[in-house]
Order: structure tokens, then sequence, then C-alpha cells
């Protein structure tokens, strides 16, 4: 496919995200007085649009490897994080409402911010560092006992197609104060939605969900060595053909992520 139609194919999609996110975020307030499972449900009608746009409009597929992984208890769901694809398809996919931790500058976009305020979210402040993850806890727990599950990118944020960054423990130390189950996610959303680039490529994106790991009799940096062992030894299988490196991000760029997500 030429380079002109990839910019045209993203440029309808951005358009139609765009309009999308104008019209619906106006209409998840009229959302608010309903049950917050029925409120989440109407609220993500808007990520299923945005996937579908994707795949009809830029060619971007989807399969979703073990899914039978996902047990019916509270989960502590970390994930690889590559692109805004997998934080869109995580909110509609998983059986139970999936609970992010985010920098709280997020609800701050308009339109787009507004959507996520209503829903049960656990917004930061990452400049603080322990009082964030404090507040991570506090909340996580009542979370996780209201039957939601929490998801959280252990390398803090995008990382390049093909590249590994520093896993922090935040989320394992979440599972073991908590002593809930962690699922590791691995995904490659970034080979077709390429972090920071509006040209988005055609392709198939693979999720593999791995086996629950117990936190039980294990100390934060086991649990974590666990989970990293596991997302990057299955990124090397479901990537593309001599894609993935694994090699370490530059120290730069680790440090631009708080340890707190």
């Amino acid at each position: 496919m030429s380079s002109f139609m990839l910019f045209l194919r993203s440029l309808l999609f951005m358009l139609l995200m765009t309009l999308a996110t104008v019209v619906w975020a106006p209409l998840c307030f009229l959302f608010a007085p309903l049950s917050y499972n029925r409120r989440y449900y109407m609220t993500t009608r808007w990520n299923v649009f945005v996937i579908w746009a994707a795949r009809v409009v830029c060619g971007i597929r989807h399969q979703v490897k073990g899914y039978e992984n996902l047990p019916d208890a509270p989960v502590i769901l970390l994930s690889k994080h590559q692109s805004a694809w997998e934080t869109i398809f995580y909110c509609f996919t998983m059986p139970r409402p999936p609970v992010f931790v985010f920098k709280k500058e997020l609800t701050y976009i308009p339109f787009f911010g507004w959507g996520i305020a209503l829903l049960r979210m656990i917004p930061i402040d990452r400049s603080k560092t322990r009082d964030a993850f404090a507040q991570v806890v506090e909340q996580g727990r009542k979370r996780l006992a209201d039957g939601q599950w929490i998801i959280m990118f252990p390398e803090g944020t995008r990382i390049p197609v093909g590249k590994k960054g520093k896993y922090k423990g935040g989320g394992a130390r979440l599972a073991v104060e908590t002593n809930t189950i962690v699922v590791p996610i691995a995904m490659n959303a970034g080979e077709c939605w390429p972090r920071n680039s509006f040209i988005k490529k055609p392709g198939l994106i693979t999720v593999s969900i791995g086996k629950p790991i117990s936190p039980e009799g294990l100390t934060t940096a086991e649990l974590m060595q666990q989970v990293e062992n596991w997302i990057e030894s299955e990124m090397r299988v479901i990537s593309s053909p001599g894609i993935y490196t694994n090699d370490k991000l530059p120290t730069t760029l680790e440090a631009a992520s708080p340890d707190s997500a």
C-alpha cells in the first residue's frame, strides 16, 4: 500500500474518531444516573466504535490468545504497552470492567477526559510518587472489593516496537499487599498503531494472555520478575519476525516514567 493511501486512511480514521469523541462524550453525562455497570457499558461503546473503525478503515485486525486464562476472581492485569490501541481495546474486551491507573492530567482533556472522569478509574499525580502509590493501594482495594479489575502497564509508558522498558514494581507491589492474582499480557499493537504516529498500518494485532500468577509466598521483586519473563518471552512469539530485539531502552527514556505505574 502506498504512503499516500496510508495517509488518507489514517486521516479518515482520525476524523471519525474525533467526531465520535465530540458526539459521545457529552452523551456520557446522560448515563451518570445509571448503575455503574450499565454506565460503563454505555460509555465504552465509544471504544467499540474506535476499534471497529480502525479495522474497517485502516485494516487493523486483532486476535486474542489465552482468553480462558482470565479467572472469575479479582485480578491485577499487567500488560505490555506500545500504543493507545490497547487502552481502548481492554475497556470492552475484559469480562469485568478494568480500572486503569493513569496520570490525572488525562482527565483535563476536553471531551475524552469527560468520559473517563465518569468511570471509576484511579488518576494519580505522578510527580508525587509515594503519595501516588498510597492512593493506588487505597483505591485499588476498593475497586477489587467491588469486583473490578486493576490494569497497569509495568513499563510505565508506551514502549517503541521491538524494545523493552524498565519494569517497575508498582503493580506487583499492589498484588502482594492485597494478595491479588496477577495476569500478564503481551501484545504487539505498536506494529499497526505506532506510538506518537499519525499513520496507522494494516495488520494483525495479537493480544496474548498468560496464566494467572499467585503472589502468595513471593516478594514484589520475585513476582515482577515472573511477569517480566513471561511477557518478554511471549513478545518474541507474537511479534513479526525480526522485529523484536528485546533491546533495553536508554536510561534517559527509562527515567521518563515514574515507578508508581
